[in-house]
């Protein structure tokens, strides 16, 4: 007796769609909240992208000396991939463009970090920014933002302070930068150093850094939590100074006026956060992925960007490259989705990752996706195991959080025109959710020798045949 439909039917080939894009069953609209107005006397988004516009002049003219001098396969990026110039590109541009070394090193460095250059191994490339420079206002502010959200790595750390207090500052800063935007006017030292140690405490007694049992004999080690924290908070204003964010000097600070919009952006964003019925702002990363699991794509970004802002980025890329590297494939493709909306900061940890087997197939649409290929053709940057590999995780996913209809329907995205060779890939790349992916699909199949061929294969994979 035959089935119905042949076991080598073929299958409609459609386009990979992830996960997160797939709208929930469930209702989310909210309510709608007014759009929020900026504190009285900020200038008018026009005034303050001239201001950014001026302050990155420099930058932008290294970045497009950049697009004109350094292409694909041209030395000059730096040898070491990480997008240093080499001492001659750097004299190179300093002759073209009538800046020193130094001046062009720190122009660099900023279009860097403002998303106007993107460096790929020892090759560079403008930005999506730097083509919309002299005509996208919104364009010039994201990239200040970007910038702005970097103000740690703009100027080099103290090397003579332990790089736990480093951190401890960093994570203190976003307090100290509130406390001078509602001052809305210059700020002693002295006064902002009283929040920063208040703060820096309150992060030391979050961790709960209380001595358990019995304790070894006390060793000399490096400062730490009893440095002074009056050096660090120097840097940190020079620093913020360097991009700036404010004015630093006679023993006060004071923000700028784009300084003071751009705090004023992050505290809203942390405000509709808090305003949300998701509320995902304070947990940690795996939760917040969660949380936003039913979300539908545009709420679950606006959770994202919300979550990024309170925090610095290299520890929430961290975060959630950690949970993607966890069991649930869910997170795995939902952290990505956080990752886009990171957006250049987050590229060099992505490509770190790119190696990592189970990370492998998403870091690469990632990094495709960054390069500006459409997200509708970056799959083809995959190899076939990798997309074969991805296919399963997906299906994972599904399995574990989705309704039987969508694994079904999830078997038309496979790359395989029929299903044996689909089974025979699927067995190959070896996948650890293998086993339960083809049993789930094949209880979840209508097609009873469609369902028992997945179910025979699920059986080999299980045994070893």
């Amino acid at each position: 007796m035959t089935s119905r439909i042949p076991r080598d039917s073929r299958l409609r080939l459609v386009r990979p769609r992830p996960l997160a894009a797939a709208p929930s069953a469930v209702n989310q609209r909210r309510p709608r909240r007014p759009a929020p107005r900026p504190p009285e006397g900020t200038p008018a988004p026009a005034e303050l992208a001239r201001m950014a516009r001026f302050g990155l002049a420099d930058a932008a003219r290294v970045a497009r000396w950049a697009d004109r001098a350094l292409g694909p396969g041209r030395d000059g990026a730096g040898s070491d991939g990480k997008g240093t110039l080499s001492d001659e590109t750097a004299g190179r541009a300093a002759g073209d463009l009538g800046l020193t070394a130094a001046q062009v090193r720190a122009a660099w460095d900023t279009a860097r970090l403002a998303g106007l250059i993107e460096v790929h191994g020892d090759s560079a490339r403008p930005g999506w920014r730097l083509r919309a420079w002299n005509r996208d206002d919104s364009a010039v502010l994201r990239g200040w933002v970007a910038l702005f959200d970097a103000w740690s790595l703009a100027s080099p750390e103290p090397t003579d302070r332990e790089p736990a207090a480093v951190a401890e500052v960093v994570s203190a800063m976003p307090q100290v930068l509130s406390f001078l935007q509602l001052s809305a006017g210059p700020v002693p030292v002295e006064q902002l150093l009283d929040l920063l140690e208040q703060r820096v405490t309150e992060l030391r007694t979050e961790r709960c850094e209380i001595p358990y049992g019995p304790q070894p004999e006390p060793v000399e080690e490096p400062e730490t939590a009893d440095a002074p924290l009056a050096p660090l908070l120097d840097w940190a204003l020079r620093a913020l100074a360097s991009v700036g964010a404010l004015t630093y000097g006679d023993g006060q600070a004071t923000l700028t006026a784009l300084g003071s919009w751009a705090v004023w952006v992050k505290l809203e964003q942390i405000c509709v956060a808090a305003q949300s019925p998701a509320g995902n702002i304070e947990v940690a990363a795996e939760e917040m992925l969660r949380g936003c699991a039913q979300l539908r794509p545009n709420a679950a970004r606006a959770e994202y960007r919300a979550w990024l802002a309170a925090r610095p980025v290299g520890s929430a890329v961290t975060e959630l490259l950690g949970a993607a590297r966890g069991d649930d494939a869910l997170l795995r493709g939902l952290a990505f989705e956080a990752l886009r909306v990171v957006g250049a900061p987050a590229e060099p940890d992505v490509r770190s990752v790119a190696d990592e087997p189970t990370l492998r197939p998403y870091a690469l649409l990632w990094l495709a996706e960054h390069d500006g290929i459409d997200p509708e053709d970056a799959h083809e940057v995959l190899t076939r195991e990798e997309a074969t590999w991805l296919w399963v995780d997906t299906a994972a996913a599904v399995a574990d959080h989705g309704e039987a209809p969508m694994l079904v329907r999830h078997l038309e995205s496979a790359l395989q025109p029929t299903v044996p060779r689909l089974l025979d890939e699927v067995r190959a790349v070896g996948h650890p959710r293998t086993v339960q992916v083809l049993v789930a699909l094949a209880a979840a199949h209508p097609d009873p020798a469609l369902a028992k061929a997945v179910r025979r294969a699920a059986f080999q994979v299980h045994t070893g045949g």
